[in-house]
């Protein structure tokens, strides 16, 4: 074999596992998707705020994306790319509907992907992490009704 198919393959095998993020409606957080794709893809947001250093595109209301209440688009504001997505479902979304859509828990599928950890908000608050997806969903006071949906850079 020569040495550069064996540097390669060696190169290769040192290379992590990359972790891609879970799109939404064709919006990437975490790489690839900008302020401007959003803005093309759904119009003018409802409102642009700034919140803990990051420019936020707010759709809502009349603007609000189809299937949602509101839709939070998270940039950071020197490169416009976009960090994080919230998303308000309109839907009553409950717990079996998601682990139908996106795997059970870790600790009952013996940690095959995708699964969940169950974890707690500082206030908390329920919300299932799915680290190799990248999503966080949490949920209303009763503990079994999604809030909403964190569509963030996923973890290798």
């Amino acid at each position: 074999m020569s040495r550069f198919v064996l540097t390669l393959a060696f190169a290769i095998a040192l290379t992590p596992a990359l972790a891609f993020a879970k799109p939404w409606q064709g919006i990437v957080p975490g790489g690839g998707s900008s302020e401007l794709d959003v803005i093309g893809k759904f119009g003018e947001p409802t409102k642009r705020v700034t919140a803990r250093g990051q420019l936020v595109l707010v759709y809502s209301g009349l603007q609000a994306i189809k299937g949602t209440v509101q839709a939070q688009f998270k940039c950071d504001p020197a490169t416009k790319e976009v960090q994080r997505i919230d998303v308000y479902p309109e839907p009553v979304i409950d717990i079996a509907a998601i682990e139908k859509s996106y795997g059970k828990s870790c600790e009952s599928t013996g940690g095959t992907e995708p699964c969940y950890w169950r974890k707690d908000t500082a206030q908390k608050h329920p919300y299932f992490l799915y680290p190799k997806l990248g999503l966080a969903i949490f949920f209303k006071d009763d503990d079994k009704t999604v809030l909403s949906f964190a569509f963030l850079p996923g973890q290798p």
